[in-house]
């Protein structure tokens, strides 16, 4: 196997992965953070307008991490580094 496949193979197997784990780590923190949110509400309900405000907050952070996730296997997709590496090394 050429070395520009194992790359382009490499670099699909590792994005994958990385979207895999950076889809269900968000969603399993989103649903803890909701059912946590929804319990603390039904115990306060003079606060839920608090507890809400702060869910939304944490909601936003959780979700920039799958969002990182996703930019980072478009990196490795479409700007590899080491794929712009080994073609020049094999004089392509």
């Amino acid at each position: 196997m050429e070395q520009t496949t194992v790359i382009g193979l490499g670099s699909i197997i590792v994005a994958g992965l990385t979207m895999a784990l950076g889809a269900i780590a968000p969603a399993l923190a989103e649903g803890r953070a909701v059912a946590q949110a929804l319990a603390s509400m039904a115990q306060q309900p003079d606060e839920s307008n608090n507890i809400s405000r702060t869910l939304f907050v944490g909601l936003a952070l959780i979700e920039s991490t799958a969002i990182y996730c996703f930019v980072v296997a478009m990196i490795i997709i479409f700007f590899n580094p080491f794929w712009d590496y080994v073609v020049a090394q094999a004089g392509g």
